[in-house]
């Protein structure tokens, strides 16, 4: 059973039984749930000690579970102060990356009772806020909003039943449209789009697919027993949304930057080294993808990888792939300010004439 198996499924008993005007059997969440009877009756003992206001009541000779009309009704009777009911309203920007999940229509229909609640004053007082404390936006993914609402309610649906799918996909490596057998075991949201852990049985492995890519779905009737546990992060070894093998990196950052380095958490595995001249080694256990590569190219000169070798070599390969952008258009020569040669050591540069590097000026 995959990790947090258990806390979907009794999730989903939750929506069920509250979505139910008569309430539910425990033979109806069985079979919606694709469970014996019997662990039904003990998630239900679980939620009933975790505090869950359910109860069981004859409904014309059966026996149904119902959820309190007001579970929250001790919340309803202190209320919210000033300052927490103007946060929660202020958060709606924070949290509109999840307009695309299956949590949308929660969220609205909870934000719409909160704004019910505001004066027409108090709430045109709260909007001029964004104006002193707001959030920027990431780059979201572009797709039609209903295409998406539907693949994202299906591979939900598939993922808590545990069924498999037929997925029609457009693949950025291959540059085509591929047809995938897969057994879908969980939804990731990162940088403005939603990512699908799905086990592929044809090449027995989990691979990531990105929502937005995925052109046709189909959930099929046939079920799968789950064969792995994933990571309670996502992309827990990437700087990105990427997965891979993690390894020990190493970067050295000019002094400069340094101070920029040391006051932000880039990873949970970061360790940073004082040097002498001011400058700082950041130590990271991360996959070497294409996530950390850019990272590492932003910061143009005041970066240099000093392990391992072959993520060094390969951004030696970018910077030098840029400039061959850029040199047969114009007559290019390296500003002698971008070198500080006391801070960063210079890059060797291609000569065309001589078919060899040069090292770039110096001071």
């Amino acid at each position: 059973m995959p990790r947090n198996a258990e806390v979907i499924r009794q999730w989903r008993i939750l929506r069920d039984i509250e979505s139910s005007r008569l309430g539910a059997t425990i033979n109806d969440l069985a079979g919606a749930l694709g469970v014996s009877t019997r662990t039904i009756r003990r998630d239900l003992d679980a939620l009933q000690e975790a505090g869950f206001p359910l109860y069981d009541t004859s409904v014309e000779g059966h026996a149904r579970w119902k959820l309190e009309a007001r579970p929250f009704k001790v919340l309803a009777e202190t209320g919210l102060n000033l300052a927490e009911l103007s946060a929660l309203y202020l958060s709606r920007t924070l949290i509109e990356c999840l307009a695309g999940s299956p949590f949308s229509s929660d969220l609205k229909g909870g934000f719409d009772k909160l704004v019910g609640e505001l004066t027409p004053r108090m709430r045109v007082f709260l909007d001029r806020l964004p104006g002193v404390l707001t959030a920027k936006d990431e780059p979201k993914k572009r797709r039609e909003a209903s295409d998406q609402h539907r693949i994202v309610r299906a591979l939900v649906d598939a993922t808590l039943t545990h069924r498999r799918a037929k997925m029609t996909y457009y693949s950025f490596s291959s540059r085509r449209v591929k047809e995938y057998l897969i057994e879908p075991y969980r939804l990731a949201y990162g940088q403005g789009g939603l990512y699908l852990f799905a086990f592929v049985p044809e090449y027995v492995q989990m691979r990531t697919f990105a929502v937005e890519r995925i052109r046709k779905l189909h959930v099929l009737e046939e079920h799968f027993e789950a064969i792995q546990t994933l990571p309670a992060e996502a992309f827990e070894h990437s700087l990105g949304i990427h997965t891979g093998r993690p390894e020990r990196v190493e970067i050295e950052f000019s002094a400069g930057v340094a101070p920029y380095i040391k006051e932000r958490d880039w990873h949970k595995s970061q360790k940073i080294r004082n040097q002498s001249d001011g400058s700082v080694v950041l130590s990271l256990r991360v996959c070497t993808d294409w996530a950390l590569q850019s990272w590492i190219l932003s910061f143009g000169p005041f970066a240099r990888v000093i392990k391992p070798t072959e993520l060094a070599q390969k951004i030696l390969e970018e910077i030098e792939e840029a400039r061959e952008q850029y040199a047969p258009r114009m007559s290019f020569e390296a500003p002698l300010a971008l070198y500080d040669t006391i801070w960063q050591r210079a890059l060797p540069f291609a000569d065309p004439a001589r078919g060899s590097f040069t090292e770039s000026p110096s001071r």
